[in-house]
C-alpha cells in the first residue's frame, strides 16, 4: 500500500481521540506481547462499539475547523493590507466604505458570473459598502491570460469603465482567454498597441503572484471565494447571506 500522509495523520489523531492516554504515554514500555494484546483490546471494542469512531471523527473534524480558522486569522491579520488596500487590485461600490468584502474570482468560473449580480446587489443597495476585486485565475491557461488583460486594461481605464470591461468579460459567452479578453478591449476603444505592451509588464505578473498568494494562506481553493472582515466564505452563497456576513462585521 502506497504512503499516504494525510491518512497517516488522521489515524494518529483519531488514535489520539480514542485510546486511553495511559496506553499512548509510554508504548515503549510494553512488551511486544503486551502490545499485541492492547490492539487486540482496542480492535474488539471498537468492533463492539463503532459509534466512537464516528464520535471521534466528528470531534477530528471540529479540532480541524478550530485549528484552520485560527490559522485563516493569523493570515487576515498580518496581510489585512496587502488583502484590502493594495494598490494592484480595482475598488468597486463606496472607496471609503466602512465594511470591505474581497472577492477572489476567476473569469471563466460559473458561479463567479452567477456572484456578479449579486455582488451588483450588494453595491446599489448598500452605500457604505467597498468591494475589493482580485484576479485569481485558478481554472487553467485560459483564465490566467484573460486576467493578465484585465490587469493590463488598469492602464487605459478606470471607475466605471473599468468596471464595465470586468462586466463585459465577465459576462460574454464562451471561454475566457486572451483572445476574448482583447476583443472586448477594442469593442471598448482601447490603444491595442499600449495594451500589448502593458502585457509584457513585470507589475502583471507581481499582481497574480501575491493574489494567488493570498488565496492559498487563506484556504481559498475555488472560485469566487469572499473575505469580508475575518469571514471566509467559499462559493456564490447568495445576497442574503453576504448581507448578514456585511452586517455582523459592522457590529
Amino acid at each position: 500500500m502506497p504512503f499516504n500522509a494525510p491518512a497517516v495523520r488522521r489515524v494518529a489523531l483519531l488514535a489520539a481521540l480514542v485510546l486511553p492516554s495511559a496506553v499512548l504515554a509510554q508504548p515503549a514500555s510494553f512488551t511486544p506481547e503486551q502490545r499485541e494484546a492492547i490492539g487486540g483490546i482496542v480492535r474488539e471494542y471498537l468492533l463492539k462499539n463503532p459509534e466512537v469512531l464516528q464520535e471521534a471523527f466528528t470531534e477530528l473534524q471540529r479540532r480541524q475547523q478550530v485549528a484552520e480558522q485560527a490559522g485563516r486569522a493569523e493570515v487576515l491579520t498580518a496581510e489585512r493590507g496587502k488583502l484590502e488596500n493594495s494598490p494592484r487590485d480595482f475598488v468597486l461600490g463606496n472607496p471609503q466604505g466602512d465594511v470591505t468584502m474581497v472577492e477572489f474570482l476567476d473569469y471563466n468560473c460559473g458561479y463567479c458570473k452567477r456572484a456578479m449580480a449579486d455582488v451588483k446587489a450588494l453595491i446599489k443597495s448598500d452605500p457604505k459598502l467597498r468591494v475589493v476585486i482580485k484576479d485569481f485565475p485558478v481554472l487553467g491557461p485560459g483564465s490566467v491570460e484573460a486576467s493578465r488583460v484585465a490587469l493590463a486594461a488598469k492602464s487605459q481605464l478606470a471607475g466605471d469603465k473599468l468596471y464595465d470591461f470586468h462586466t463585459r468579460l465577465m459576462e460574454r459567452r464562451g471561454q475566457a482567454n486572451g483572445e476574448s479578453a482583447k476583443a472586448v478591449a477594442k469593442e471598448m476603444g482601447l490603444d491595442m498597441a499600449r495594451l500589448e505592451k502593458d502585457l509584457q509588464s513585470n507589475e502583471i505578473d507581481a499582481t497574480l503572484q501575491e493574489n494567488m498568494g493570498l488565496g492559498e494562506r487563506l484556504g481559498i481553493n475555488g472560485t469566487p471565494g469572499f473575505v469580508i472582515g475575518n469571514e471566509v466564505i467559499a462559493g456564490a452563497v447568495g445576497v442574503e447571506p453576504l448581507k448578514q456576513v456585511i452586517a455582523n462585521t459592522r457590529k
